[in-house]
């Protein structure tokens, strides 16, 4: 059995450094709490991922603006492009934003944007006080903002600070544009050539054809944003999906379907839903699809999805951040291939950002590439491609260890789940899922130095909320948000993300039963000890029906 946990709630996971993106939520009282009203216990938290809550760098450093223009009574998110700060202005003012309950637009005259210099140039949106719920949903889903390492760099230069002009022109982007940053594409290039599928496809991702972006949300917001430029049409979401990828379709854009289950019956509704659209003359711009889902890791059929895209004329848009691209090939098949660079192949949970690889061969790129090079402002700071940089220098390695310790626990809590006595009712991981025939047709074969595997992801479900919860505190790892870290991580995603609105995620297959499980690269043994004594506690709470 491993140390016993002893980080207290809303710290970050030790070690903990200055840029940590993760927070500690023990106990299933504390997700109750979280589920009920999410944004009243993030307010409590003294670390937290920075889209959920600003880092205190970044605070500091709005409140340092806000003290130079003596407007300290009001609100203040920073951008590190003039594009974001006026789509927050644009987000903030819509009409959509008015939920008929408790939050309205903010006035046009109410909120403005003012630009700055410290060490870089940046620019903040400045708004009344009690509007900060409403401005605050473009920070939390977007993910358009500075960085933790860009507030703190331009702190230490606080005695520069100056106003400045808004101005369109930013020709200047050294900051976001280094030779750390084509160290990365180059890395990021060597991975996607590395153990092919099929070695002959052609023509194949360079360096010019990825797109870097402060946030793994971002990486899908801004494309979206881009191809609603073009297109103005409708988006698909194909399968379950990460909570604020739905929530940016449904506030973004003319509309979305989505077709939670990812099954193959759903791919029998996309079609007749993608004739129907064509028949009426509706434009239908993109299908998103994650490989696999998040999080009971669903895997899509995308050769299906691929077809159906050729078919309809419709761009392939495929998060592959679980699969992840040391384990899966499957650029071939996407017009869009997104990543949150945050996870496993920074690694170590102390670094925000995502990727976007077009691919040269798919049929959409010659609208895409210009489009993304019309409208694409680099965003990713310098300080966070050099983190990455250094971080994912052990990728391979670390990713072979996170999936190992994965199967193994998956395979321990299969055999769990095997037996009618035990608390376990299921697991659900590419390994065990029958959608994991898809997932297997794209996996990379062997090397000397790398064995693909099924990532670091997976859940496991108990008999019922009595069990659940038995097993949920009893388990002696770090409780929270975010995959891929140096540390197993448990989260009642259902419950935190969906508590209110459990109805609507049953249809999809999620439940409150079910604990998602980030594996880490702890010692294997020692984590099946863990395991263990919490499935231990679990079954004989079932035995008993006392809590």
């Amino acid at each position: 059995m491993s140390a016993k946990i002893t980080t207290q709630f809303g710290h970050a996971v030790p070690p903990a450094p200055r840029h940590s993106v993760t927070v500690h939520m023990p106990t299933w009282q504390n997700v109750e709490r979280y589920g009920a009203d999410a944004a009243f216990v993030i307010a409590t938290f003294k670390n937290a991922y920075p889209r959920m809550k600003p880092h205190k760098d970044i605070a500091d450093l709005a409140a340092a603006v806000l003290k130079h223009l003596g407007a300290e009574n009001e609100g203040c998110f920073l951008f590190p492009s003039l594009q974001s700060a006026k789509e927050c202005v644009e987000y903030s003012t819509s009409p959509r934003r008015d939920n008929g309950v408790d939050k309205k637009p903010v006035a046009t005259d109410q909120i403005k944007i003012e630009a700055f210099t410290a060490k870089d140039h940046f620019f903040a949106v400045v708004f009344p006080l009690d509007k900060r719920s409403v401005v605050g949903g473009f920070w939390s889903t977007p993910g358009a903002g500075i960085s933790s390492r860009f507030a703190e760099a331009n702190l230490n230069h606080l005695d520069q600070l100056t106003e400045t002009t808004v101005s369109e022109d930013e020709t200047s982007r050294s900051s976001f544009e280094s030779p750390a940053h084509e160290l990365l594409r180059d890395r990021i290039v060597q991975y996607l050539e590395r153990a092919l599928l099929n070695p002959g496809f052609q023509p194949r991702p360079s360096t010019n054809d990825i797109y870097f972006y402060q946030t793994g949300m971002a990486a899908i917001y801004k494309p979206h944003s881009y191809m609603l430029k073009l297109y103005q049409g409708m988006t698909v979401l194909f399968g379950m999906a990460f909570m604020n990828t739905i929530t940016a379709f449904e506030e973004f854009g003319s509309g979305y379907k989505f077709f939670g289950l990812g099954t193959d019956d759903d791919l029998h509704d996309l079609e007749s839903f993608l004739q129907k659209e064509r028949k009426y003359g509706r434009k239908v711009q993109a299908i998103w699809a994650e490989f696999p889902a998040n999080p009971i890791l669903v895997t899509p059929n995308i050769t299906r999805l691929r077809a159906l895209a050729d078919e309809y004329d419709v761009v392939l848009a495929i998060d592959d951040t679980i699969g992840s691209w040391a384990n899966i090939d499957i650029t071939s098949m996407t017009d869009i291939l997104v990543t949150s660079l945050t996870k496993s192949f920074n690694g170590y949970a102390d670094v925000i950002a995502g990727s976007v690889v077009l691919n040269p061969a798919s049929r959409k790129y010659h609208e895409l590439k210009p489009l993304f090079d019309e409208y694409y402002v680099p965003e990713l700071y310098i300080d966070d491609a050099e983190a990455i940089e250094r971080n994912s220098r052990d990728y391979l390695p670390r990713t072979m260890k996170l999936n190992h310790n994965a199967s193994s626990l998956v395979q321990y809590l299969k055999t769990c789940a095997e037996d009618p006595n035990s608390a376990v009712r299921a697991v659900h991981h590419p390994s065990v899922n029958p959608s994991g025939e898809h997932y297997r047709q794209f996996m990379r074969p062997a090397t000397r130095d790398f064995t693909s595997g099924y990532g670091c992801l997976f859940s496991i479900e108990l008999k019922d909320l009595p069990t659940t919860i038995a097993f949920y505190d009893n388990l002696n790892v770090h409780d929270g948000p975010h995959l891929g870290a140096p540390f197993t991580l448990a989260f009642a995603y259902t419950m935190c993300a969906y508590k209110n609105k459990l109805t609507w995620a049953a249809q999809y297959g999620l439940k409150p039963t079910q604990i998602r499980i980030s594996a880490g690269l702890e010692d294997t043994a020692t984590l099946l000890e863990d395991f263990r004594i919490a499935v231990e506690a679990a079954n004989k709470i079932g035995s008993t029906g006392v809590p």
